[in-house]
């Protein structure tokens, strides 16, 4: 065993070319030879940067400057190549298909360890214990663009695993999944903790399948300096209102308890799991709720939407099946299901991104295959998953700029509106950078932004809180939900049912290019059958509410802004 901790970090600074700060900022730790790190911090803390820091990919394949020391069992990383490193570190990325080069999993796997030089035989049982570690084994010959997100996020563990590295460093493995994608990653990660045998560091927004994995917690400031570092359940409990305020995402068990003590039901140790919070509640004398809202109303008459039998192909493949549906103004539209079922197409076609057949969309009248780009854009926005897609200008100022100037706005006016934007999403102080350049986060911000400058009375959102801490998707969804609350109608295309669960009006589930069923969000979410047949999983707080003995009255909770408490935390 190597005398040195797996890795090492010494008051580690890292800016960017163009850089205006450093982040991280002076951010030292030992990683402990079979723990399972994970790394917490707002949008721009410099999480992600300091994850290719790891193994050296920072500063030697990305332009910035390091100060401090990285050691990787005692080698300095400035000293040694990112080749060399590779075999100490393994890196899982956010989006999978970043990494996929060869034609067959198989193949896959084999690439790192046959550019160790490796023997021919060792290759192959290094690729073949990787491949049964995340049961793929048997699709060997198949080529990865087959498999489900799931299926290709564990394909890159896989790889990384078949480089035998000590250190496992993962960057928000979950990001792109749907819920039944990450119960595979997480399943695969038990696995590999529970042999103790490498050292995991995790970045990731959502933390409720985490929970049961992670032992210690590195949490970065908004300036990317440590603000803890320590066992991970004692400080998200301990600390919870000031991880709260610095805007990190917190497990939704933590959430719920925290509105509940503003109302004086105080729960001790205070929940991470939905096991956890059902049985705190359980175990307590609770109030009767107050009666609920009215329910929302269903899909009205005289709809400012309307699809009817849209069927699309994408080559031979049809991707879209026959989808019939009507909304209103002042609808929240979510569309759910698993990567792949159609989602984002069926959205991408509303908003005219993708051109729909003549007569299959009508927006209050008009149909999107008919209407030039400048008119669609003032019916409805769109918000692509990737912000870089929609990305057209070389500063964000003129970014959102850039569509009213087109319209031949008055200077004055646009001043005015860029101006309320850049304070409304936190970019002021990045108004004169290159939008390629922001973090994910603000790049995120600053696409919502150019959706939303010029009004448009519909506005639809592939994943918008993707990339986001929780301050600026709260603010976000703040925004969203201010916009619905006064007739601009919202879709948004979500993984995240607890969002889904706390924001939206009606619920449409896709499956394999069909809409399964549409209906208003507690039709939807109580339905458990509709949501396994869909792929789908309940969201954690019903998962808790449903699990309750004590409190029958309590089990139809489905939004945090139904439990008692203050209105801070929804």
């Amino acid at each position: 065993m190597s005398a040195h901790p797996p890795l090492t970090l010494s008051e580690v600074s890292i800016t960017h070319e163009g850089g205006a700060r450093p982040g991280p900022d002076g951010v030292s730790l030992d990683l402990i030879p079979g723990e399972v790190l994970l790394v917490l911090g707002p949008s721009g803390s410099g999480k992600s940067t300091l994850a290719l820091a790891l193994n050296g990919l920072v500063p030697h394949a990305i332009p910035a400057t390091l100060t401090g020391s990285v050691r990787v069992a005692g080698t300095e990383t400035v000293g040694a190549s990112v080749a060399t490193l590779s075999e100490s570190v393994a890196m899982v990325f956010q989006d999978p298909d970043s990494q996929m080069i060869t034609g067959s999993v198989l193949d896959e796997v084999c690439f790192g360890p046959e550019n160790l030089g490796l023997p021919v035989a060792e290759v192959l049982e290094r690729a073949e214990t990787a491949l049964r570690e995340v049961d793929l084994w048997e699709r060997r010959t198949e080529n990865p663009d087959r498999l489900s997100g799931g299926g290709r996020q564990r394909l890159a563990i896989a790889c990384a695993l078949a480089m035998r590295s000590p250190v496992l460093v993962l960057d928000e493995p979950t990001a792109n999944l749907d819920p039944a994608g990450i119960e595979e990653v997480y399943r695969v990660l038990t696995r590999v903790v529970a042999r103790k045998d490498r050292s995991i560091v995790l970045i990731e927004h959502n933390l409720d399948p985490a929970m049961d994995l992670v032992n210690r917690v590195l949490v970065l400031d908004a300036l990317g300096r440590t603000a803890f570092l320590g066992d991970a359940h004692s400080i998200l409990r301990t600390h919870a209102t000031e991880l709260l305020e610095l805007g990190v995402w917190l497990p939704v068990s933590l959430m719920a308890a925290l509105r509940l003590s503003e109302a004086g039901i105080i729960l001790d140790p205070l929940p991470l799991t939905p096991d956890e919070l059902t049985a705190a509640l359980d175990r307590r004398e609770l109030p009767a709720l107050a009666d609920p809202p009215p329910p929302v109303p269903g899909i009205w008459d005289t709809p400012q939407l309307e699809v009817t039998g849209l069927s699309l192909k994408r080559g031979r493949r049809e991707v879209l099946r026959n989808i019939n549906l009507t909304l209103d103004a002042g609808s929240f539209l979510a569309v759910i299901g698993t990567n792949g079922a159609g989602k984002t197409t069926l959205v991408q076609a509303i908003a005219g991104v993708i051109q729909p057949p003549r007569g299959t969309v009508s927006l209050g009248g008009l149909d999107p295959a008919r209407l030039d780009v400048r008119t669609l854009t003032t019916r409805i926005g769109f918000v692509f998953q990737n912000p870089e897609n929609q990305f057209v200008t070389y500063t964000v100022a003129d970014e959102l700029a850039h569509g009213l100037r087109l319209r031949g706005i008055d200077q004055e006016i646009i001043d005015a509106r860029v101006d309320d934007l850049l304070e409304r999403f936190a970019l002021t102080e990045a108004r004169d950078q290159h939008p390629f350049l922001l973090s994910g986060g603000q790049k995120r911000r600053l696409s919502v932004g150019t959706a939303l400058v010029a009004g448009a009375s519909m506005l639809a959102l592939d994943e918008p809180t993707f990339g986001q801490d929780r301050a600026r998707a709260g603010e976000l969804l703040a925004l969203l939900h201010e916009l619905n609350a006064t007739g601009t109608t919202i879709i948004v295309v979500s993984h995240d049912l607890q969002l889904v669960s706390d924001f939206a009006t009606h619920v449409a589930v896709m499956k394999d290019g069909e809409l399964m069923r549409i209906g208003t969000r507690d039709e939807i979410l109580a339905d458990e059958d509709l949501l396994l047949e869909a792929g789908l999983r309940m969201p954690p707080l019903i998962r808790a509410m449903r699990g309750l003995t004590a409190h029958p009255g309590w089990r139809t909770v489905t939004r945090l802004a139904e439990l008692p408490g203050g209105g801070g935390i929804r």
